[in-house]
């Protein structure tokens, strides 16, 4: 039986080696010319050992019923109306690449930018390249309290020695290295019990070699509902809280004060939302509102303006505030939360009916959370689907063979495994010499153009 799996991610790798195991045999499409999705082009640059599980997706690729088409967009060169001819199932892994808005007034301000196209280009994705980010500023604030806001407001700081250690795409790193930023501040609408960092990349801004982490005290103060929240917490909170304590309880000389041996400054608070992004022609500031955390009616604690109001003077604004999906043609869409609609994997239409053939797996089935590991369960879950539809007949009936002239007479320049290998080598030749891991080609005609080298 042949199954199609559109994205190759970490989600789509591991649906692809369990049904492999299962017997099928799968055709692995991505837009990209390369695989890996997130962990190529999301992942942190300094976190390598994060990438290291490609490792594990190389020895999929290596099974005899493997084949990957890089460069393949879905509703452009292949229809979900030809993929259910040809495969008796279709898998979306296609991960959620859009950004959610602060639908703010000025958000659209020049200086305004999302975290998920700020992050695609300092990693070298081909559809960011050619953006701009003006960094001759001395201000940013970030909006968000996850791992992403993190990683954005950590790379805004590294110094130049460990950016040019790393994957950093070339262009990225001449804007960072010349930047003039001196501080960036971390913006979460809720308290630390709530935020959603993890405590490796919460520790790791206190091991940054040219800022210093800086913590209000009086942002610590929990209000009842907070310390109640605390005390029944998993560890991870705590310990997060934990963090946020040893920083705030440091002096002036280890947080940006006149003695301190660090140029640059991090600054994280708490309970502010951003209500308007002002400027004259750019962003110029953010007035935020202060809140207070209180329980709702269901028990959820939730952050409520207290009427109190701040102005946050900087030159450069990233939203983080979570990622949505792309509607698929003719894929059933549920446009609120932004992901395919399904039932545990099987993809459903509006009534609840299950569509033969389709299912999801990642965050375009249950939304972006979680790390890379957590789609490995998520996908033996969508794969159990296919399986019992498998076993009960279910499936698509797959009235046409997918070979491989069909999918290069619809994209004829489609990337092969093999012509993968060549991007890999020829990105890799590159950095040896420099002590790097690879220097990252970024546009999409020199990326085929070395695919077909060899």
């Amino acid at each position: 039986m042949h199954a199609a799996i559109i994205g190759a991610g970490p989600s789509g790798f591991y649906t692809t080696g369990m049904l492999l195991a299962a017997g099928f045999a799968v055709d692995l499409y991505d837009v990209l010319p390369t695989p890996f999705g997130l962990v190529r082009a999301g992942v942190a640059p300094d976190h390598p050992k994060i990438k290291a599980v490609t490792r594990v997706f190389n020895k999929t690729a290596r099974h005899a019923d493997f084949r990957f088409f890089g460069g393949v967009e879905l509703g452009r060169h292949i229809t979900r109306e030809e993929l259910l001819e040809r495969y008796h199932a279709v898998v979306y892994a296609l991960g959620t690449s859009d950004d959610n808005r602060l639908g703010i007034p000025g958000e659209d301000l020049p200086g305004s930018h999302a975290a998920t196209e700020f992050v695609a280009w300092y990693n070298g994705h081909p559809h960011h390249t050619d953006h701009e980010y003006d960094l001759s500023v001395t201000r940013a604030v970030v909006v968000g309290n996850g791992n992403v806001a993190i990683d954005v407001a950590r790379m805004l700081v590294l110094p130049p020695d460990e950016l040019r250690a790393t994957d950093t795409a070339d262009h990225a790193i001449d804007v960072l290295e010349a930047s003039k930023l001196e501080e960036v501040v971390l913006l979460g609408r809720r308290g630390p019990v709530q935020a959603a960092f993890t405590n490796p990349e919460l520790r790791e801004l206190g091991e940054l070699t040219r800022a210093d982490v800086v913590v209000d005290p009086a942002d610590l103060e929990l209000d009842p509902a907070s310390a109640a929240m605390h005390a029944a917490a998993a560890v991870t909170v705590k310990r997060n809280v934990e963090i946020l304590l040893g920083y705030a309880a440091r002096g002036a000389q280890d947080s940006g004060g006149p003695d301190s041996d660090h140029p640059r400054r991090v600054v994280l608070k708490f309970l502010r939302s951003p209500i308007a992004l002002l400027g004259d022609g750019r962003v110029e500031a953010v007035r935020v509102a202060v809140n207070r955390i209180e329980a709702s009616a269901d028990g959820r604690l939730q952050a409520i303006a207290t009427g109190e109001e701040e102005e946050i003077a900087c030159g450069l604004v990233i939203r983080s505030i979570g990622y949505r999906g792309v509607e698929i043609p003719d894929v059933p869409f549920d446009a609120r939360r932004g992901l395919i609609r399904n039932l545990g994997g099987r993809v459903i239409d509006e009534t609840g009916a299950q569509q033969t053939g389709e299912y999801a797996v990642g965050w375009i089935k249950r939304g972006p959370s979680g790390v890379i590991g957590t789609n490995k369960k998520d996908a033996a879950d969508t794969v159990a689907r296919v399986l019992e539809d498998r076993d009960e007949g279910r499936l698509g009936a797959a009235e046409h063979e997918p070979t491989e002239d069909w999918v290069l007479g619809r994209a004829p320049d489609a990337v092969s495994w093999t012509g993968w290998a060549n991007i890999d080598a020829h990105e890799t030749g590159l950095g040896e010499p420099l002590g790097r891991p690879r220097v990252k080609l970024v546009h999409t005609a020199e990326l085929h153009d070395v695919a077909r080298s060899r």
